[in-house]
């Protein structure tokens, strides 16, 4: 899915709150506080955390270090959502609490397919400055 707004469009308060929660849920995880044998089996990384405007809604993009059984740790997350929501709205003091929505981050994908497109020997070729 992509990233309709980009961080420069953001508010200072959006990306302030956005890093609360990515901080608060990267400790709930990093603690094992969830009692899920898929998260309890694979370190995850909270890449980013996207707020809404009105600051009721979260998008966290996750990613299972060394990328394992992505599939399975989205879905442990989804399923353990309203737990996580309760721990992040006690941790982050918010007027309301916000809902969380857990995607799987991409962007180490695209960019390690953009870095193999550019060590291509036909794509090095026309990069290089000499002009040989």
């Amino acid at each position: 899915m992509p990233r309709t707004e980009s961080p420069e469009t953001q508010s200072i308060r959006t990306l302030r709150v956005g890093e609360q929660v990515r901080h608060a849920l990267s400790d709930i995880l990093s603690r094992g506080e969830v009692h899920d044998d898929v998260l309890a089996r694979h370190m995850v990384s909270i890449t980013e955390v996207r707020m809404s405007p009105d600051l009721r809604h979260a998008t966290v993009f996750v990613k299972p270090l060394l990328g394992d059984e992505e599939e399975a740790v989205v879905k442990a997350l989804r399923t353990n959502t309203a737990y996580l929501q309760r721990e992040v709205a006690r941790r982050v003091n918010l007027k309301y609490a916000a809902k969380l929505k857990f995607l799987a981050d991409e962007s180490f994908d695209e960019g390690s397919r953009i870095d193999m497109l550019l060590r291509d020997p036909k794509v090095a070729r026309d990069l290089d400055p000499s002009g040989d």
